[in-house]
């Protein structure tokens, strides 16, 4: 069987959340806000007051900072105390996904309205749970997508281009991860096989990455909107989350999930640093072309993300450490397993040293 999932509407562009209160009126009128003090500081505020304009009575909840159990927990016994009848994520990919699963529980739609184009969360049915220390535990899989996913270009233009970099690596993985599945024969996050139209979007989401991609930061350098910026913020959103979503994970983002289970300073990394070495190292286990490989090699460097061991935090670890990486990667029920050969612990750990053998002979 095939499935494609989406939300049921995506709405793009500047002042796309003070443009749209019909959309968000059909959903519910006495919504929980969930942002955290930073983002409400510097858009939700703004965002509540449009909200209260339209007649919406407004609970506001801060975020405290991980999407966890104890802190879904949390925010659902005030839902319920407040009668909530929608669920409202501001904020970055913890957010999000944290008010996904809130709505779900609750049985209220969700909107989404990310204020950074660094994760491509906000149109999935799923959500990623940590533990109260940020270290990966499970994925929550829901029946629907969000009802309504807001994104304001205008927003993302003012925020810090090294998120969007992020968003850009994440992204990248969608295509080489969904080919990966392809080759198996495999199943998606949706557990059925692919779609035609998954894959097609797949591979425009890495076309448009590599095209627009460093003209994209720039804008985002002099917050600015421009036609690319639009498509990157496309690109990183809803290209790579129905690709990934309708077309599978495979390596790069359980090498993600590996990388959690260490300690230190690798955590000052952002989701997409991670997967970006994520990707290089399941495509140094494909052995893909060497035109390939230094291509992204190359591509990562110019848009500041990780190639290295030393630029993971992680070139004083030993290989006890990156085997720990690697028995994380290949746990059971983990998207490495999608990839169209097993690949041991053992696997994972030595790929992760030759990459970084190998990025540091490319000039």
């Amino acid at each position: 069987m095939r499935i494609f999932a989406s939300p049921s509407r995506y709405i793009q562009g500047e002042n796309a959340l003070f443009e749209n209160d019909k959309a968000i009126l059909e959903l519910g009128s006495s919504p929980i806000l969930l942002c955290d003090d930073f983002v409400y500081d510097i858009i939700g505020h703004d965002f509540e007051t449009y909200l209260h304009q339209y007649g919406l009575s407004v609970t506001r909840v801060n975020f405290q900072g991980e999407a966890s159990d104890n802190e879904i927990n949390r925010v659902v016994e005030i839902g319920l105390d407040k009668k909530s009848d929608l669920v409202i994520g501001l904020g970055g990919g913890k957010t999000i996904d944290s008010a996904k699963s809130i709505a779900d529980i609750l049985n209220v739609p969700v909107v989404i309205a990310p204020t950074i184009a660094s994760t491509d969360a906000p149109t999935s049915a799923l959500s990623v749970i940590y533990t109260d220390d940020g270290a990966f535990e499970k994925y929550i899989f829901y029946s629907k997508n969000p009802e309504l996913v807001l994104v304001d270009t205008k927003v993302i233009s003012q925020s810090p281009k090294r998120l969007l970099a992020s968003g850009i690596a994440d992204g990248l993985a969608t295509w080489v991860e969904a080919r990966a599945v392809s080759q198996k024969n495999g199943t998606t996050m949706l557990g059925s096989g692919q779609t035609l139209a998954g894959l097609a979007i797949a591979q425009m989401c890495e076309k448009t990455l590599f095209e627009d991609g460093v003209k994209a930061l720039l804008s985002c350098e002099q917050k600015v909107v421009t036609k690319p910026l639009e498509n990157i913020i496309e690109a990183n959103t809803l290209l790579s989350g129905l690709g990934f979503e309708s077309a599978g994970l495979a390596a790069a983002h359980a090498i993600h999930n590996g990388f959690t289970a260490l300690s230190g300073d690798i955590h000052h990394l952002t989701h997409g640093e991670k997967v970006a070495y994520g990707t290089l190292t399941q495509l140094f286990l494909e052995n893909r072309p060497k035109e390939e490989f230094d291509k992204y090699v190359h591509f990562y460097r110019e848009i500041g993300m990780p190639t290295t061991l030393k630029e993971m935090h992680l070139d004083n670890a030993d290989y006890k450490e990156l085997l720990k990486v690697g028995k994380q990667a290949t746990a059971k029920g983990e998207t490495i397993h999608q990839m169209p050969f097993e690949i041991s612990a053992e696997d994972v750990a030595n790929a992760l040293l030759a990459v970084d053998a190998y990025v540091k002979t490319l000039p």
